[in-house]
């Protein structure tokens, strides 16, 4: 059994998933122009016992306008998303750089995985 859950942080500010549009247009504001990061925690659960972890990603932001929040917001992306946008999607447009693991980024920390569970891949 796997569990993983992700948050974004900026400074000592947690942001998990918005809860409505103003709640993402709110965190969105606050991550524009600005570096945060992106925290994954896994569990694994499996006949060997139990095995937990973290994955920290470091994403910077460009500069966003209202309207460039408006542009997104209206795309939908943000729903169900920690810190209100999805790097796979449209909200790639509004990163400007990325220090660390973009598949945690996107949800699944592959890489911190197969070190808990390095028979998966070997």
């Amino acid at each position: 059994m796997l569990g993983v859950d992700t948050l974004v942080a900026l400074g000592e500010h947690l942001y998990g998933k918005p809860g409505d549009r103003q709640e993402a247009a709110a965190t969105l504001a606050a991550l524009a122009g600005r570096s945060h990061r992106v925290v994954s925690g896994l569990c694994l659960i499996d006949a060997d016992g139990e095995r937990s972890a973290a994955a920290i990603t470091h994403v910077r932001f460009r500069p966003m306008t209202e309207s460039a929040i408006d542009w997104y917001l209206n795309t939908g992306e943000w729903q169900g998303r920690a810190g209100g946008y999805a790097i796979q999607g449209r909200g790639a447009a509004l990163v400007e750089s990325i220090e660390g693991d973009y598949l945690n980024v996107v949800g699944l920390p592959v890489a911190t995985l197969v070190d808990l569970l390095p028979s998966l891949v070997f």
